[in-house]
């Protein structure tokens, strides 16, 4: 398997990540298929050749073929891209479950948790099919940049180093850089925790608090995301590489960002219902954070064990509370001091 690539590809989900994964697999020359649940945007796509809602100005390849069938999506593919938003994940896979060919690899390239079981999206994609092969995809790489082939490296992560090296051969290119790893654990839980803390970023931007505010929250945001992270088995090494630092850097820093931009708006003074309601895609760490703090308050009435995570819990308070932006900055200035990797 480490030396071959995917010979037909289905691509599910017609976001923007998803439209460009497809992209780069048609480059890559692997016959592959956008599956939208939308027959009429398919036909849309399929005529204008480009999917203006999610990656407008962007030309489709003409070899990418589209459509809202799922048997017919799956039918002889040896790789599937998951990139459905994660609140639709289970519905929409459920669609695919029974169809999808026992040798295909699947490939999770959505982020966040589950907000009523705190999943990750490998876990519920092998709730619905059965003993499947899962790749995690991730690390910086917004859609915008990737589609117009801007250089990016990202990580394809699973316990089963042949099938990283599968989904590596199959998107690696001259743009975009696949490296792998064996923790799609840490790099599941890297990409849903870094889009809190680039909330926080963007409230930070809001509030105009500067560079050296929004270096110290990244810098203390990776250690939360670890100390999360390794808790639950993962490796400390992958939150410090592409999938924890890398995607942490660009998505608070990044104008493309959704959730930096949520937050920002936050710091402003803007209401989170509206900012969300005007949205055309989905700001994955509102639900992360919702999914975070619903679970840990089951698991700690269950006595379960917790972990410290001060920018987290501040977050939530903002956007689910009522807390002002600002006291909850002076809340985490105001915590005891400590040594600087204390409780790690």
């Amino acid at each position: 398997m480490a030396k071959s690539r995917a010979r037909k590809a289905v691509v599910i989900g017609d976001g923007g990540w998803g439209t460009s994964l497809a992209i780069l697999l048609v480059k890559n020359e692997i016959p592959t298929t956008l599956w939208s649940h939308d027959p009429a945007y398919c036909e849309s796509m399929r005529r204008s050749g480009e999917n203006s809602a999610f990656l407008p100005g962007i030309a489709l390849p003409s070899r990418l073929a589209f459509t809202a069938d799922p048997e017919e999506a799956v039918d002889g593919v040896d790789l599937v891209v998951s990139a459905v938003p994660m609140k639709f994940l289970r519905d929409v896979c459920s669609r695919f479950e029974n169809l999808i060919p026992r040798a295909a690899a699947i490939v999770s390239a959505t982020k966040g948790f589950e907000v009523e079981t705190l999943r990750r999206p490998s876990e519920i994609l092998k709730s619905i099919f059965a003993d499947p092969a899962i790749c995690v995809l991730s690390g910086p790489s917004h859609a915008e940049e990737v589609a117009r082939a801007k250089v990016a490296s990202v990580v394809a992560a699973s316990e089963d180093a042949s099938w990283a090296a599968f989904v590596q051969r199959s998107f690696n290119s001259d743009s975009f850089r696949v490296y792998t790893n064996t923790d799609p654990v840490g790099t599941e839980i890297a990409a849903a925790l870094k889009n809190v803390v680039a909330i926080a970023a963007g409230i930070c931007d809001g509030l105009e608090l500067g560079d050296n505010a929004k270096s110290a929250l990244l810098t203390r945001g990776v250690v939360e995301i670890a100390r999360f992270g390794t808790a639950r088995g993962a490796k400390l090494e992958t939150f410090f590489g592409l999938a924890g630092i890398g995607d942490l850097a660009t998505t608070c820093f990044s104008p493309h960002s959704r959730n930096r931009s949520v937050g920002e708006a936050i710091g402003r003074g803007e209401n989170l219902e509206e900012i969300l309601g005007r949205m055309q895609m989905v700001a994955e760490g509102v639900g992360t954070v919702r999914a975070l703090f619903e679970q840990r308050e089951q698991a700690s009435a269950a006595g379960g064990p917790g972990v410290a995570m001060p920018i987290a819990e501040q977050v939530h308070a903002v956007l689910f509370e009522g807390k002002d932006p600002a006291e909850a900055v002076r809340d985490l200035m105001r915590r005891d001091p400590v040594e600087e990797m204390h409780g790690f």
